[in-house]
């Protein structure tokens, strides 16, 4: 366990006995949690065995994370500890590599868990788990395929079971504004674009778009590109794409980016004119929503985006979303973009394979989502435990997912994904056409073979 301790990089730990069951965040029997699947982890004791779990969370986050793993360490026996960095994509493959990795380790993005198994780092999830997921999860298929990966041999079988995961496919806006003004919430994407050329014929301005993020200025552009793929084509196709089996200047591509440009390049759909889009801080982008008359109507964001809110707005009634819709005569189900975390094997042990089954138990999800920051397409849970009304509607548009797709730029090369895709998107924006910055951007994935 102290060689998970390196010096310079920030990482806490927290061991947890089955001495500390007082020191549970909720008292079992209490509450609505589904205290049966707690009770059936007690068949499982691991008398005192060492479960170590590496992880991205710090603060709040690891709190939250610890505040579930004590429910684990009281019910088994086990003796767990857990370690949180901010250098965790370096340190887990620094630990795997010397010998030294934790039992279980949670990735943040699935491309690190697959390239760690394909050299062998992982160990595949125990027979029966991908029946498990297909079953109990919303969209149960898409947390497979985003779970499976290549071992050494090239085999492929399930790595991956995530476990927290967060939605990007949403619209803000005010819901006093539009009550004023009439309006509906769309229920497709036919809708959508009709409200948005009503609100501009009405004299108002239907959106706020921001691009601007310092170096990483043209990443929210990558969050429209890939809600229009999801809405324009099947999630085969865009599973192609993400691996450039469809290159990035294909017809089906260039429609997702015109989709995006049709809303983001009409200088009356776009507060302060298509010229702005670009320069616009993504964190200011949504201040027009807020003003007086509305700058804006609508802003298209992931559900982190209230923290950029005005002090003291509270969501739900000073301000709301709505589930980005799908096209109604596409037949293409209800697709939703997101990302998420993928806990895996990277030491494997009894307690590695118990703590799995620990997250396949409704009471391992109900604890976090009775705190803050945590969704999940487990269909069994109770969503009267969430603490917070707007996470429990988030998680309804999760559950109502028929697709869910993993952030695309994330699985992309970071040359492209983190690169040459947001800097298209600015270049878009700008003026130039689909078909020349999408020519770029495959320019660019083509320079890194």
């Amino acid at each position: 366990m102290r060689k998970l301790f390196l010096t310079g990089v920030a990482a806490t730990a927290l061991t947890l006995g089955a001495a500390q069951a007082a020191d549970l965040k909720f008292a079992p029997g209490e509450g609505n949690f589904n205290w049966d699947s707690y009770e059936a982890l007690k068949a499982t004791q691991l008398d005192g065995e060492q479960v170590t779990v590496f992880g991205p969370w710090l603060g709040p986050d690891q709190q939250n994370a610890e505040a579930v793993l004590a429910y684990f360490a009281e019910a088994t026996g086990a003796d767990v500890r857990y370690v949180g960095s901010d250098s965790f994509e370096q340190q887990v493959m620094v630990d795997a590599e010397a010998g030294s990795a934790a039992n279980v380790s949670v990735f943040p993005q699935p491309g690190l868990a697959a390239d760690m198994a394909k050299r062998g780092f992982l160990t595949p999830l125990a027979d029966g788990t991908a029946d498990w997921v297909k079953d109990n999860y919303a969209a149960g298929q898409s947390w497979v395929d985003l779970g499976t990966y290549a071992g050494p041999d090239g085999t492929k079988a399930l790595y991956g079971f995530f476990y927290k995961v967060d939605v990007k496919s949403l619209v803000w806006y005010i819901p006093e504004n539009f009550e004023d003004a009439g309006y509906e919430i769309p229920q497709s994407m036919e809708e959508l674009k009709a409200l948005t050329e009503q609100i501009a014929a009405d004299g108002g301005t239907p959106w706020c778009i921001g691009l601007g993020s310092g170096a990483a200025t043209g990443w929210p552009a990558t969050d429209w590109v890939e809600d229009m793929m999801l809405r324009t084509q099947p999630p085969e196709v865009y599973d192609k794409w993400v691996s450039n089996e469809i290159k990035f200047d294909d017809p089906a591509v260039i429609g997702a980016i015109e989709e995006f440009g049709w809303f983001a390049r009409n200088d009356k759909f776009v507060a302060g004119g298509a010229g702005t889009v670009a320069s616009t801080d993504f964190r200011d982008s949504p201040k027009g929503l807020f003003s007086s008359p509305p700058q804006c109507y609508m802003h298209h964001q992931a559900s982190f985006i209230p923290a950029f809110f005005p002090d003291g707005t509270k969501v739900g009634t000073d301000a709301d979303f709505f589930y980005m819709p799908a096209y109604a005569d596409k037949d293409l189900g209800k697709p939703v973009l997101g990302a998420g975390t993928v806990w895996g094997i990277t030491k494997d042990s009894p307690g590695a394979q118990a703590l799995i089954k620990f997250l396949q138990s409704p009471i391992a999800h109900e604890i976090w989502m009775a705190q803050k920051g945590f969704l999940t397409p487990y269909k069994a849970v109770n969503t009267d435990v969430f603490s917070d009304p707007t996470l429990k509607k988030m998680n309804d548009v999760l559950l109502g997912a028929t697709t869910f797709r993993f952030d695309g730029s994330d699985l992309m090369p970071g040359g492209v994904g983190a690169g040459s895709f947001w800097t298209g998107m600015v270049d878009y924006t700008g003026g130039k056409s689909a078909e020349e910055v999408a020519a770029t951007i495959q320019k660019s994935w083509d320079a890194l073979k």
